[in-house]
């Protein structure tokens, strides 16, 4: 069975304010401590733990493995750790992929991201964003890139799914995932073409790398790649998500896609056509809907309701699911989304019964460890 990971990037805010702060360091060093900590630990610390573009940020990744159910378990272990960690250095975490207080960010230390913010100005300085990365593993490049070729009419549902980020510098942005948008800003980000080969996409990336634009295989920020680290094929359209069962089922649909778009592969079947243009008005429909408002058919291109387009993605990698024993935990995740609404909804939801935006951070913040 593929194994799969996750992951999380959490914004660190202030528990009374909800005002982002630029304490990754500290939060990191805390980290470092309780690594250290450890009976029988040496060398240098080990945890799960990474800093990000801004100092407001942290990032944390799963171990890979095959039950959805373990899989949860690793989510709300570290989330709680991160919360730890941020408390030491007076913060707390929260699973939202923007900040809807208004925020100047601040850049992390580093000759690479002080090169991002030199190259690329006020879109490496205000992005400020929080994703959720799924990693499913692949036999080889070749299979990975059949895959990738396969899973790209797809990536949007999973994206309006995961919208969490309605609220960008105070205001309501109108979009239930607002952060895809400020994410697509750089150059190597959104949807891409169908390659073919393993050959071919390593050329392109090549040539992409030395145009001078981007500084490294890291910077290549396609809706879903090949894992520059792991053997895997990395989805990365996704929201970070408030509920710690969201990145479950995002998982879940990843593997799915990745096996059926693998299968199809192995009995000869071609990716569809679909054009570049019209995956990226997918894309914004997507963000700029969430699960409040129509979607494009990832089949026909064609508008269509949200409950419809994920009924498709669920009928696609319904086989893939039951033979993985994911079926029952999907079908009630996403019934589950559809009555309660993903993150973008309850975030405004908590803003229209009169809470300020600065209460609608701290509820986050505590929904991101807890009930």
């Amino acid at each position: 069975m593929r194994s799969v990971g996750v992951e999380e990037e959490l914004l660190l805010v202030d528990a009374r304010s909800g005002a982002p702060l630029a304490v990754s360091g500290a939060v990191l060093a805390a980290a470092d401590r309780s690594a250290w900590q450890r009976p029988g630990a040496i060398g240098l610390p080990d945890h799960e733990f990474e800093k990000e573009l801004q100092k407001e940020q942290l990032e944390f990744a799963t171990k890979p493995v095959t039950e959805m159910g373990e899989l949860q378990q690793e989510i709300i272990r570290i989330r709680g750790a991160a919360a730890r960690h941020a408390a030491s250095a007076g913060a707390v975490v929260a699973a939202v992929a923007t900040s809807p207080l208004p925020v100047q960010p601040s850049l992390n230390v580093g000759p690479r991201y002080r090169w991002m913010g030199e190259q690329f100005g006020l879109t490496a300085q205000e992005q400020l964003t929080c994703g959720c990365h799924v990693h499913v593993s692949v036999a080889s490049d070749e299979e990975g890139v059949a895959v990738l070729d396969r899973i790209r009419p797809w990536l949007a549902v999973l994206m309006a799914l995961s919208a969490n980020s309605p609220f960008w510098q105070g205001e309501d942005s109108g979009y239930g995932s607002y952060r895809s948008r400020v994410w697509n800003r750089w150059p190597s980000a959104g949807p891409v073409e169908v390659f073919g080969s393993a050959d071919r996409y390593h050329e392109q990336v090549r040539t992409m790398i030395d145009t001078g634009v981007l500084r490294d295989e890291g910077m290549i920020y396609f809706d879903a790649r090949l894992s520059a680290t792991y053997p895997t094929v990395e989805v990365r359209v996704a929201d970070v998500c408030l509920d710690a069962a969201t990145p479950v089922l995002l998982a879940a649909l990843s593997r799915g896609l990745v096996e059926t778009a693998a299968r199809a592969w192995q009995d000869g079947q071609p990716p569809a056509r679909i054009g570049t243009s019209l995956l990226r008005l997918a894309s914004w429909r997507a963000g700029r809907s969430g699960l409040d408002g129509p979607l494009l058919h990832p089949g026909t291109m064609r508008l269509t309701s949200a409950q419809q387009a994920v009924e498709a993605l669920y009928q696609h990698v319904r086989e893939a699911l039951n033979d993985h024993g994911d079926d029952e935990r999907v079908r009630e995740a996403i019934a589950h989304l559809h009555e309660r609404g993903n993150g973008a909804r309850i975030q405004r939801g908590l803003h229209a019964e009169g809470q300020t935006l600065a209460s609608v951070v701290t509820r986050c913040a505590q929904m991101t460890v807890g009930p």
